[in-house]
This record gives structure tokens, sequence and C-alpha cells, in this order.
């Protein structure tokens, strides 16, 4: 079987020292470099992290044995890619702090984190202060700001070289795409975008400034943002996060504690407790030093007034509500394991509204091209090569030689 189906991309981004770094650590349990000061992270890390879906074997008195990730009693956990893009500061679409190049980076990101510190102790440049003295609604709209203005300037950029093809006869959704798929939009997104604002034919070339911008906010607005409200273990974040969700309401914002997460996955790789992510609780496996004991104490009391840490709602928030991916599973009617005896080995993310046929062109080019039939694997139910796959969808493709 081939296994190039791509996996989702997720840009992480924000202003220095908010928790960026600790997030992205403890979402791929890779060695980011954290620190208290600005610029922290110089280059993007890159790393994979995991969404978390119902291990469907279990319906099968099974468990699974992915080829990648990993199960965690009835919880699979799907690999996708993170990166983790250096520290923002207002005006970095006019080159200020280390500029332009960062917000390029998040290029390949189909969505964004944005992590913000919700307690208010870190201003604008990145720098600490008093819990509180800052209020981090700043943040959010001077990250729209850098971004917008980021996305006009790609697309002004472009414009004249668009204008020449569309005047050669390029349709719109093409001539577009050289300048805006870097942006994580593919064509398919970008025809969606024209039909929204009725411009699909209308030639670029003769557009007015007003359609320019009309479009120019639509691809702004339509790039999938979560807000992680960090550090939510300092007291102020409490209240400014009521307000934010007020002050925000289209908004997904989410309470968030990366420090803790980090802790708790930490612990758990040392054998010293067991604590599977996104949950509400932990089991303590070892004896544990006086200074551990207080710190898993206080993250217990984090965990009973919050529920969780808040990362891994994040991750599964934005690829399965944000983006619409369904995780989808090859298997068998007749046995759900493969050639090596591993049960249901793959599970693949993919968009939403994708058919069968697609399915099966993406696994491998052959079995597309020999479609036969495909299978849902629960229902033993026979499914045309149109059928649109479904959350946690079991499914047998039967094709020819």
């Amino acid at each position: 079987m081939s296994l190039f189906i791509k996996k989702p991309k997720v840009g992480i981004v924000g202003k220095p020292n908010v928790g960026k770094s600790t997030f992205f650590s403890a979402a791929t349990f890779s060695q980011a470099e954290i620190g208290n000061f600005p610029f922290t992270t110089i280059e993007p890390n890159k790393g994979i992290s995991y969404v978390k879906v119902k291990d469907p074997a279990i319906e099968f008195g099974k468990k699974s044995n992915p080829r990648e990730g990993f199960v965690m009693d009835k919880w699979r956990f799907v690999p996708i890619e993170l990166i983790d893009v250096a520290g923002l500061v207002p005006g970095a679409h006019e080159g200020r702090g280390l500029g332009n190049q960062f917000l390029d980076d998040l290029r390949e990101g189909e969505g964004l984190i944005h992590v913000i510190d919700a307690s208010g102790s870190t201003d604008e440049e990145g720098r600490s202060v008093n819990p509180g003295s800052y209020d981090p609604a700043k943040d959010i709209k001077f990250l729209e700001e850098e971004l917008y203005y980021w996305i006009r300037g790609i697309i002004e950029k472009n414009w004249e070289k668009m204008s020449k093809l569309s005047k050669q006869g390029k349709n719109n959704e093409e001539v577009l795409s050289l300048s805006i798929s870097g942006l994580g939009f593919s064509l398919n997104k970008i025809k969606e975008l024209l039909n929204e604002l009725d411009l699909r034919d209308k030639e670029l070339y003769k557009w007015n400034e007003e359609k320019k911008e009309s479009f120019i906010k639509k691809v702004f607005k339509s790039k999938p943002i979560i807000i992680a409200a960090n550090k939510i273990d300092i007291p102020e974040a409490e209240e400014n996060i009521k307000r934010l969700k007020k002050e925000f309401p289209n908004l997904t914002i989410i309470p968030t504690a990366a420090d803790a997460e980090l802790a708790l996955r930490r612990a758990h790789k040392a054998g010293l407790i067991y604590y599977i992510p996104g949950e509400n609780k932990f089991e303590i496996l070892k004896k544990l030093t006086p200074q551990q004991e207080e710190a898993l104490k206080r993250i217990e009391i984090l965990l009973e007034k919050w529920g969780n840490t808040g990362v891994q709602q994040v991750l599964d928030e934005l690829i399965f509500n944000k983006l619409n991916y369904v995780a989808v599973f090859p298997g068998g009617t007749k046995k759900l394991e493969d050639s090596q005896g591993r049960t249901l080995p793959d599970c693949f993310l993919m968009p939403k509204g994708t058919k069968v046929i697609e399915f099966a062109e993406a696994i491998h080019s052959d079995l597309a091209k020999h479609f036969i039939k495909a299978i849902d694997v629960r229902t033993k139910k026979l499914l045309g090569k149109d059928y649109e796959l479904k959350h946690l969808d079991i499914i047998e493709i039967v094709a020819g030689k």
C-alpha cells in the first residue's frame, strides 16, 4: 500500500514569551528551545503532533496497531504536522522584529494556533510585566492585522503578473493559485472563495479596487485560527478569558496550560504517572519526591478547575471542527489485519467531502484505476465511487487486476 497521503499542517504563531515553544514541545514532545526572552525561536521548529480519535478496533474486540501514531486505552492518536514559527511583534509585515520571513513560514499551515498570554503578564514586545497589567485582546487584534497585511502584500505583489495571465485567457482560480496556493489554499478552496463573492466568471484583470479588496478580506477570514489562551495557572487569566470570549464572539478561544501538559507528558514518559493527553486526570505509578508531589498536586488542582490543559483540545478542534478533516481507516470485511498481522495499521485524515474514488486514488493510483466497489466494513453495505467519507469510517476498496 502506498502511504503518500499528506498530513494536515498547522502553524503555531504568537508574540515572543507567551508559551508558544512550550505548547509546541508539549504537543510534539520535541526539544524546542524554551526561554524567557523575545525571539527564543529563531528558525521555525517543525514536528509531528497527534489528534485524538476513538479506536474503532475496539468495536471488533481488538486493539489497533498503528503504523504511525499510537494507541492509549480506547483512543488512537493520529499524526499531523506542526510548525512553530518565531515570535511576532506588531509591524512584522513592515520588517519590525524578525520581519516577514516568519509570516512566510506560516504559508504551509492550513490553519493557525495563536498562542496568547491570557494572564496579561507579557507586553506587546514579549517582555515580562506584572500579571494583569497588559490586555491580551491587543495580541489578537495585532495578529489579525499582521496576517491581513501579509496576505494583502502577497496578492498586491503578484497582481500585475496575474492580470497579464488573466488577459491571456487564464481563468481566475488558475491565476490566483499562483499567488495564494502557497498560503495553504487548494484550487478547490480558491474556487469556493470566488463563488462566494460571485467573482469566478469576472476576469481578474477587470476587477476594480473594491473587488480586489473584498477578495483579500475573504482570503484572510477563511484562514482558520484558534486562540490558545495560555498560562491559565496564573489567577488573572480567568477573568481575561471571560472578557475575551465576549469581545471576540466569532473566535474559538480555548483555555490552555502548556507548562502543565508538558510536565504531564514528561512524567508519563518517565514512568512516574499514566496520563492520556487531553484527559482530566492521571494515575501515579511510582513513589515521588516531595517536589514532584507538589508539582503534580498543583496540576491536579488545575485539572479539577479547568477540566484539561487545553493543548489536545486545541489540536482536535482545529483539525476536525475548523479544517473539517475526517479520520478514515482502510480495512477488510474478512479481516482488519494487514499482511503483517497489524490491526487497522493506517488511519488517514481526509478533507470532509472526499469521495471513495478519491480515497482510493490517494492510497494508490491502481486502486482507483481498477476500482470495482467499496464496502463499509461495519455494515457490509456496498458503496459507490461517489460515496462521501464519514468520520471513523472503515472502508474496504475492491479493485480488479
